[in-house]
């Protein structure tokens, strides 16, 4: 297989025999999957699979990341046919990854979605694949992490962001992208010792016991030493990632809700994500991508970007057991 194998590769989200290794077809044709993985709901040999959640309807600003999963996908077919860069290995070749396409909801009916999320999840993971969910607003990070802590217990806890999302909310039918961190911490979903806040800077007086890193820490430190105090905090626990695209400062991404100056490049997040490896990742999501609000399809493919760096850190450890 090589790039000679563009002239009669077409749509291999449905024609491709094999779960395994890079893709050819031409970036601009075909049906985009992500990666151009092949899009089953049977995950019979999986390791890993991606799927979307196209729900917007709990932001506080713009909408639009109902669209994120799409774009997503879209803007990772420019990544398909090459190992990624600094890895020393390639994920799709090693390990059968598929796209489980997008969770079905009615949108009509906000307060159901949740559950439906959860559900979504647990269904993934219990046919004995690991999930990476593709947003969707970050409510969505909330009904997740009650999927993987069903059958991991409590998490550590990696998140990207602009915005702590601990506002206070104690109300259970609420449905919220800011509150999610808070409700997750109340529920004991995740361990607040081994978790930590990455590009932090919007005022919050609500900690709850999670180390922050926020951004000027970052900028003034640098990216390798913010990936050792992440090691540092998560350890060997299981951990669940989430990445809101605002984490990346709006020059690098443009296209999401609430975007906020000061941020992370694009440069230091391949830095921290590339030297985390070695965190014991189950699972993980990539929110808050907004395409009306994107500029040359900019942020999608920063996400995408993400994504496959996601794929790398979980594969990193089957990797080193398989060896």
């Amino acid at each position: 297989m090589g790039l000679e194998d563009a002239a009669n590769e077409v749509d291999v989200a449905f024609t491709r025999k094999e779960p395994r290794g890079l893709a050819f077809e031409n970036v601009f044709s075909g049906v985009p999957s992500f990666l151009r993985r092949k899009l089953t709901k049977d995950l019979s040999g999986i390791d890993l699979a991606i799927t979307g959640v196209p729900f917007d309807q709990s932001v506080t600003h713009r909408p639009g990341t109902r669209f994120g999963p799409r774009a997503l996908r879209e803007a990772s077919t420019l990544q398909a046919g090459d190992p990624p860069y600094g890895w020393g290995f390639d994920p799709l070749d090693e390990l059968a990854i598929a796209d489980y396409g997008d969770m079905a909801f009615d949108y009509a009916k906000v307060a159901e979605v949740p559950g439906l999320i959860e559900k979504h999840a647990r269904g993934i993971l219990d046919q004995g694949a690991a999930c990476l969910t593709l947003g969707g607003d970050h409510s969505i990070t909330l009904p997740l992490l009650r999927a993987h802590f069903a059958q991991h217990g409590p998490l550590a806890f990696i998140q990207f962001d602009a915005h702590s999302d601990t506002w206070v909310d104690d109300d259970p039918a609420r449905v919220d992208h800011g509150t999610f961190v808070y409700k997750a911490v109340k529920e004991g979903l995740i361990d607040v010792q081994k978790s930590v806040q990455i590009g932090i800077r919007v005022a919050n007086d609500t900690p709850l016991g999670i180390t922050r890193i926020d951004a000027r820490a970052i900028h003034e430190n640098g990216a390798a030493a913010t990936a050792r105090a992440v090691k540092d905090i998560v350890g060997d626990a299981a951990t669940y990632l989430t990445f809101d695209i605002d984490g990346l400062d709006p020059a690098f991404a443009p296209g999401t809700g609430t975007p906020v100056w000061g941020g992370l490049s694009t440069a230091q997040t391949a830095v921290i994500l590339r030297d985390i490896a070695g965190i014991n990742l189950i699972g993980g999501d990539v929110v808050e991508v907004s395409p009306p609000f994107d500029h040359a399809n900019m942020t999608a493919v920063a996400g995408a970007h993400v994504v496959h760096e996601l794929i790398c850190l979980w594969a990193w450890n089957r990797r080193s057991t398989s060896d």
